[in-house]
């Protein structure tokens, strides 16, 4: 399975891992020790900005939320708008491709490659907060204290359902602290071996359809949030497309019988 921030189409679980090449196992105590703490202080950053991912959609608790500060011209801030989700979009895309994975690997360890796109990522998100423009004309808003409540504990119930398909795919390994433990231990991570549990049973992304649900779901959708959800909704549909070609491009047949059986976002049944 391919190790991208969308890993989502099945479970992968990670066979025992094997000894480094020679060549890293050659690696000094100081450096392997580094990319171990590379590794760490990456995580912390994802998990920072993942906190805080939650917190600017919501606009909950946080500095700047999606429709916090003053509303500007529509045009521009639509235009500024979109070439931020769009930097985040190519970093997302291009970093996850498996030609530059192997372009990257020849000038920093094989280990910290996740890392790195997980840190390009986290510095993505933090353009995008800092630079969102909002746009506060309300689209819907849901006056009913019950439905609010209901809406605000559906969207979180999205990001737990993120939560837990990540660690179904292997969290750790996913966003890079698995691989910079291994080098700290000089060992790399075993193949990986394409199996199906849990929600993925259902739907191939759950992790993507928790996103959904987390972005959509809310009591009171504002232009600016509205613009934001139909343009990740769009990345999401175009990037599985790219994940499953090379998903199926490792597994062969066993994913395109995967695919063809078990819808891709919505848990429908299939029609023979």
């Amino acid at each position: 399975m391919t190790r991208t921030m969308t890993s989502t189409a099945a479970v992968a679980t990670l066979e025992t891992p094997a000894p480094s090449p020679a060549a890293e196992r050659r690696a000094t105590p100081f450096v392997r020790a580094g990319i171990l703490a590379y590794g760490v202080v990456a995580y912390a950053l994802f998990f920072a900005t993942f906190l805080y991912a939650i917190g600017f959609v919501g606009n909950w608790f946080v500095p700047k939320g999606i429709d916090d500060g003053t509303t500007g011209a529509l045009l521009p801030s639509l235009a500024i708008n979109a070439v931020l989700l769009s930097l985040f979009a190519v970093q997302h895309t291009v970093m996850a491709r498996p030609w530059f994975k192997k372009w990257i690997t020849r000038y920093i360890p094989k280990a910290v490659e996740r890392s790195t796109f997980v840190i390009a990522t986290v510095c993505c998100f933090a353009a995008l907060f800092a630079f969102w423009q909002p746009l506060t004309h309300v689209i819907w808003d849901a006056h009913t204290p019950g439905l609010r409540i209901g809406l605000v504990a559906l969207s979180l119930a999205g990001y737990g359902i993120v939560l837990f398909s990540s660690f179904l795919i292997s969290h750790f390994d996913l966003f890079g602290l698995r691989q910079t433990y291994l080098a700290w231990r000089s060992r790399t991570p075993g193949p990986l071996v394409f199996r199906v549990i849990g929600p993925y049973r259902l739907i191939r992304h759950p992790l993507m359809t928790g996103f959904l649900i987390a972005f959509w779901a809310t009591p009171t959708m504002t232009l600016g949030h509205l613009f934001f959800a139909i343009m990740v909704t769009a990345y999401i549909l175009v990037g599985i497309r790219f994940e499953e070609r090379d998903l199926a491009r490792e597994h062969g047949e066993t994913y395109r019988q995967y695919r063809r059986s078990v819808r891709a976002l919505v848990p429908l049944p299939r029609f023979k």
